[in-house]
């Protein structure tokens, strides 16, 4: 292992609920192991690149209700490939070579739990994106 990987998981952050089991499948583990603690070191990044599409879009998140703003979560994340093209570069971006490898075999399940990965982690944190924290 090189510097930059070891430097990599140094900084990742561990999560207690994250189970990884030896039953797991390798995705399962690939998921636990990697990306949520990926989704939660670039949290804080993730939010700001979302806020930064709101902009973009004429701040229309802003006018919808809670429901509303759940469905354009969604939506931006499964309909606009270049945004999510963007959030998989930024959590790929924080791979180690080894990881990188596993996740080039199994890229599109992959690809499908760290969206749903990301998209949670937006809505459930939708208080933070409220107009007035944004700016």
């Amino acid at each position: 292992m090189d510097d930059r990987d070891r430097q990599l998981l140094d900084i990742r952050p561990q999560i207690a609920s994250a189970r990884i089991l030896d039953s797991m499948s390798a995705e399962e583990y690939f998921q636990n192991s990697t990306l949520r603690p990926i989704a939660k070191l670039q949290n804080e990044l993730l939010l700001d690149m979302f806020r930064n599409y709101i902009r973009k879009h004429k701040n229309v998140f802003y006018e919808l209700s809670v429901e509303k703003r759940l469905d354009y979560i969604e939506n931006a994340i499964h309909k606009d490939m270049k945004f999510r093209n963007s959030l998989k570069g930024m959590i790929i971006g924080q791979f180690t070579v080894e990881e990188y490898r596993l996740y080039t075999l199994h890229s599109s399940a992959l690809n499908k739990r760290m969206m749903n990965i990301v998209k949670e982690r937006l809505k459930s944190q939708l208080q933070v994106l409220e107009y007035q924290y944004a700016y």
